[in-house]
């Protein structure tokens, strides 16, 4: 087979694979003689596929699995414009159409021939009707796993190129295309002088219904990302306060709860903050909602990266993408340190109040600003009573807090980790 037939589909993720699974299956079609070379290729692709059905999720006909992988996850010029606007037609729909014609004829190849290559033992009968041990996957959530299996099961049954067509379009406006597709949050990996936005595998399932109390700052979130997702004007957030009372948790939940309407989150360091710019020119013209999330944010005076925030946020000369938020937490409501003695340095400075609004026009950028306080005693006790009740936790309930007032003693005090720590320690402790 022909391993360069495509004009828009050019480059897959797994092109190695996918080249050499062609040569397979046109050798079996041809008739050529089965040498040893030959057969230990077919044992080597079956391997690969297999392990891409255990990071992926996969089901059924794998190598059907594979092809749906394959277009689901290639960024080109036809499907990145179908995720915004759905088919256009002209000319690039139609090169798009010669491509899924090929695409027609890879499904339309039974690997169960294949087992002519492995000496007749039934591998590839097998990875026709692949069934995996569970339905999750390593790398994707079940929602996305689930629909390119169903993509697999539907582009096998297409008629003509024109309903195969239609079928990928459906998936790239419903579900995207490409890592901003396939997952939710991202990190930057610098690589060079370029600034490259990677996917992060494992999100941690948080939701805000986990987080106890606080009901006031998870609304004022919502209303928030809820108007940045339907498009109508919303800020940047700023979330401070006291350490281990939700203010991480709360974003994390944000994400898990709208990830399906189209948010995505780009977790980006404070020594990364001269590579916005970049990340700003990869995310802006994509059919997503991306907040740009910094964890921890604080600066030391002699600490020169807030002035890239400052103009990312608002005062550059380029313009943020309406697509882009900020959502920023930290311990601190200025974010720049200042002490005591700053006082005394600026009664030699001529200026003092630009001095001042140096200082404080970081923070005046963010439009939002949401305290997270530490829990008082009653609140404290609350936290612990929920989690012990939520986690089957079976201890009567004075000798429950009284635990938990000795714990917080001992390990940071008053909060919500505090009480999350507690009842992880009792659950590591209970007897069976």
């Amino acid at each position: 087979m022909d391993r360069t037939p495509f004009i828009v589909y050019r480059g897959f993720r797994y092109q190695n694979l996918f080249d050499r699974m062609a040569d397979l299956l046109s050798s079996g079609k041809e008739g050529e003689i089965i040498g040893e070379e030959c057969r230990e290729e077919a044992y080597a692709c079956a391997n690969e596929l297999l392990e891409l059905a255990a990071d992926y999720g996969f089901e059924g006909n794998l190598w059907h699995c594979f092809l749906s992988f394959c277009l689901a996850n290639h960024e080109n010029a036809y499907s990145t414009s179908c995720e915004i606007r759905g088919d256009m037609g002209g000319t690039l729909s139609h090169m798009a159409k010669q491509d899924f014609q090929v695409f027609m004829d890879l499904f339309a190849c039974d690997i169960r021939e294949l087992d002519a290559l492995t000496g007749g033992a039934p591998v590839w009968s097998e990875l026709a009707s692949y069934v995996p041990v569970d339905d999750g996957s390593r790398v994707f959530n079940k929602r996305v796993r689930d629909r390119i299996v169903e993509l697999a099961v539907t582009l096998a049954g297409a008629k003509t190129v024109e309903e195969f067509q239609k079928d990928v379009t459906q998936f790239y406006r419903e579900f995207g295309v490409g890592k901003f597709g396939l997952n939710k949050a991202f990190r930057i990996r610098e690589d060079g002088h370029e600034a490259q936005i990677e996917p992060i595998v494992n999100v941690e399932h948080v939701y805000l219904d986990d987080i106890v109390g606080y009901e006031l700052q998870k609304k004022k979130l919502i209303e928030n990302t809820e108007a940045f997702i339907q498009g109508k004007a919303a800020n940047n957030v700023l979330l401070f306060g006291d350490a281990g009372t939700g203010k991480s948790s709360s974003i994390k939940g944000i994400l898990n709860a709208y990830y399906g309407q189209g948010l995505r989150i780009v977790e980006v360091y404070k020594h990364q903050f001269h590579a916005l710019s970049s990340v700003l020119e990869q995310v802006q013209d994509r059919n997503y909602k991306f907040i740009i999330y910094m964890d921890d944010l604080s600066f030391e005076e002699s600490e020169l990266e807030y002035r890239y925030l400052k103009a990312i946020i608002e005062g550059g000369l380029g313009r943020r993408p309406k697509n882009v938020l900020i959502y920023a937490t930290s311990n601190r409501r200025h974010l720049i340190r200042e002490k005591f003695s700053d006082k005394r340095e600026l009664d030699d400075e001529l200026h003092v109040n630009d001095t001042v609004q140096e200082k404080l026009s970081l923070v005046a950028r963010f439009g939002v600003t949401i305290y997270f306080g530490a829990p008082d005693k009653r609140e404290f006790q609350n936290i612990v009573k929920v989690l012990a009740e939520r986690y089957h936790v079976t201890i009567p309930e004075d000798e429950l807090l009284l635990e938990a007032n000795k714990w917080e003693l001992q390990h940071g005090g008053l909060s919500g980790r505090t009480a999350t720590q507690f009842i992880n320690h009792l659950l590591g402790t209970k007897e069976e």
